[in-house]
């Protein structure tokens, strides 16, 4: 008969059966144990002595200063403070209120309250809106033309003329900004060249700039006879002219016409004497067949200003 086996024995047994399993795979190895972490080693002093206790602890942060935290100094915000920025709207408030209540009035008042309802910072440009009572089909009726400021326009003006020969040396001495023939035209054809305000050409180049009708022509810098561009006389005198603030004027489809006349830095004089010289340029323009009302509406504004009805 088979001996039965004691509890110890049998406990024994997975033991020795484990160890001869090690023996037989020797390649199975035991999970390593997790090492200690290092305590951290004490800083040490260049003479060798260890550092203080505290020296390792991190700095306490420091408040920020009224300088800011990498002490630079905080800069102020700009604008304008609520108690002045609610003074300003008022009277520009109570400003609209009385042009709304006067209604058309005298060229001088005109002016004046166009100063008072100044709200920005920039120069205005100071602009007059003309409404005309002209047929904008029929082409008798289309008002065009340029008039001589006699106080200038308060800017730059860029001048283009297209010309040869000799008048390319007068243009450029008389304030031309830009002045030659076949370089500038192919300039403006193929590299769509167009940093100038106004655009002048003698007689004899017509033939090639009109080539550049499909460009200029919609943007309003296409030279006319019409509009004073095209230079038959003295090419200097007509450089001259409109760098010194030579205004050119067409209607639109609406039959309306803009330009600015100054700027609103201009003393009330200068500003009026612009206003004057352009309402007299486009009445003196009037189409032969024009019956009726030819001038319906004056108005005066500023860049960011409101309309002022002119009297008639």
């Amino acid at each position: 008969m088979a001996k039965k086996q004691t509890g110890d024995a049998a406990d024994a047994k997975p033991a020795d059966d484990a160890g001869q399993a090690k023996q037989a795979n020797p390649e199975v190895k035991e999970p390593k144990k997790p090492r200690a972490a290092k305590a951290p080693k004490p800083e040490v002093a260049p003479d060798g002595a260890p550092a203080p206790a505290d020296a390792a602890k991190p700095a306490a942060p420091k408040p920020a200063s009224a300088a800011g935290a990498d002490g630079t100094k905080k800069k102020k915000k700009g604008g304008i403070s609520p108690a002045r920025g609610k003074k300003l709207r008022n009277q520009i408030k109570n400003t609209l209120q009385r042009i709304e209540k006067e209604g058309a009035v005298p060229l001088p008042r005109a002016v004046t309250l166009l100063k008072q309802s100044k709200r920005v910072k920039f120069d205005e440009t100071v602009e007059i809106h003309m409404s005309l009572g002209v047929d904008t089909t029929q082409s008798d009726q289309l008002v065009r033309g340029t008039v001589p400021l006699p106080h200038g326009v308060g800017k730059k003006v860029r001048v283009v003329v297209f010309c040869q020969g000799d008048n390319v040396a007068k243009a450029m001495e008389a304030g031309a900004d830009f002045a030659g023939s076949d370089d500038l035209i192919e300039k403006i054809q193929k590299g769509g060249w167009l940093d100038f305000d106004v655009a002048l050409a003698t007689q004899d180049l017509m033939g090639k700039v009109s080539r550049l009708g499909k460009v200029l022509g919609p943007r309003g810098l296409m030279p006319t006879p019409k509009a004073g561009t095209v230079i038959t006389g003295d090419v200097a005198g007509a450089v001259r002219d409109f760098k010194a603030g030579k205004v050119e004027f067409r209607t639109d489809k609406g039959g309306n016409v803009h330009a600015g006349v100054g700027k609103l830095s201009f003393e009330e004089d200068k500003i009026a004497a612009n206003v004057t010289a352009f309402v007299d340029a486009i009445r003196a323009a009037k189409p032969t067949g024009i019956k009726g009302n030819y001038v319906k509406s004056i108005t005066l504004s500023s860049t960011m200003g409101p309309g002022i009805a002119l009297a008639m």
